[in-house]
């Protein structure tokens, strides 16, 4: 399908979030088995702050009622028709990390499963999909299990944890799942749950307040994540790991980067198993999803922005729907430049994941 650009020119698109879930619990059950399928089990909605508008764009139920996000046609038909995009990556949304470890990881097998066989395989837009795979970070024979399972998939291309972790991810105990990722060539993609489940407060000194303070404060979690495992050597232990802050926070890095270079130039030989300085653990590692929540918006210096800190070869664009804050290829600033439109657009992804589509062409 592909954008036409104000300038002339037809460019592909890569939606890199696009939020997908079951039509009800009673749907989800239909994928578990006993003893699982008869549990108590939080509704996908059960979160600390509800945003004040409701949680999902105007125009995202089908004609049926159907749930926001369960229905791969009509999600193709928004996204391949309505919004120019060529390829999509779906997150199935899920309920956080339950009490039962052995609970969350057949939950999320339960996802996995309805991923594969109703959105990669058996619909019309199948060839347009891509998925992640859905594991537990606080069951790592559960996630290896998954993803022994899924990685050879042709439509699966990352895995997917919590943001809502209960343990920093540059812990080593968390190490045998990054590297069985990194083994099966699948990058990690951290995005926020929509069920909060037993996570801890969204903020270090506790609850806020409000949705708008919890929403300005969550990006700060993929921070505290990403400065972790820079600094227990994650990234220099396992060269090819490729994460994904698949939720925003490009916006908050070059200040904390600015901040770990400066502390860690006279201070590097207490990290001897990470040696190099923090910034030159960014190429190559990481990414992030921008969507309309990030950056400084339409203002004159938003391509400046982009090149701090290299984000311009991080950033992949990523509308997040069908929620609330969905955003569109058309409200991006237009201070980038054309290299930087087409690397958040498509360029980004497509080497990240792999992803062939036709290059951008100029109409006449």
């Amino acid at each position: 399908m592909s954008r036409l650009l104000a300038d002339g020119t037809r460019i592909p698109v890569i939606d890199a979030s696009v939020h997908i879930f079951f039509g009800s619990n009673r749907d989800m059950r239909g994928f578990l088995r006993e003893p699982f399928a008869s549990r108590g089990i939080p509704d996908v909605e059960m979160d600390w702050y509800g945003a004040p508008g409701g949680e999902y764009a105007k125009g995202t139920r089908g004609p049926d009622k159907q749930y926001p996000g369960s229905d791969p046609e009509l999600v193709g038909e928004a996204l391949f028709g309505g919004r120019g995009v060529d390829v999509a990556v779906l997150h199935p949304m899920t309920r956080g990390i339950l009490p039962d470890r052995h609970l969350t990881t057949a939950v999320l097998a339960a996802h996995n499963e309805m991923m594969v066989s109703r959105w990669l395989e058996a619909n019309p837009h199948a060839d347009r999909f891509r998925g992640t795979i859905r594991v537990n970070p606080e069951d790592i024979t559960g996630a290896l299990r998954e993803i022994d399972r899924w990685a050879s998939h042709p439509g699966v291309v990352q895995i997917g944890v919590p943001l809502q972790s209960r343990e920093l991810y540059g812990k080593p105990q968390f190490w045998p799942l990054w590297e069985a990722a990194a083994h099966a060539g699948l990058p990690v993609a951290v995005h926020s749950e929509t069920g909060e489940s037993i996570a801890f407060p969204p903020t270090p000194s506790g609850h806020t307040r409000t949705y708008e303070q919890y929403l300005g404060f969550t990006s700060l979690n993929y921070i505290y994540h990403l400065m972790n495992m820079i600094a227990e050597g994650v990234f220099e232990r396992i060269p090819e790991l490729k994460f994904v802050w698949a939720d925003g926070a490009a916006d908050m890095l070059t200040p904390f980067t600015w901040r770990m270079d400066t502390f860690g130039r006279p201070h590097l030989e207490q990290t001897p198993w990470a040696p190099r300085m923090p910034s030159d653990y960014l190429p190559e590692h990481v990414y992030f999803v921008h969507n309309s929540l990030d950056g400084p918006g339409e203002a004159d210096f938003a391509g400046e922005w982009l090149d701090f800190t290299g984000k311009q070869d991080m950033v992949m664009f990523g509308s997040s729907y069908p929620h609330w804050h969905c955003g569109d290829v058309d409200e991006l600033p237009q201070a980038l430049t054309t290299e930087q439109r087409e690397k958040l657009l498509w360029r980004n992804a497509s080497r990240l994941y792999g992803i062939d589509v036709p290059a951008p062409t100029a109409t006449v």
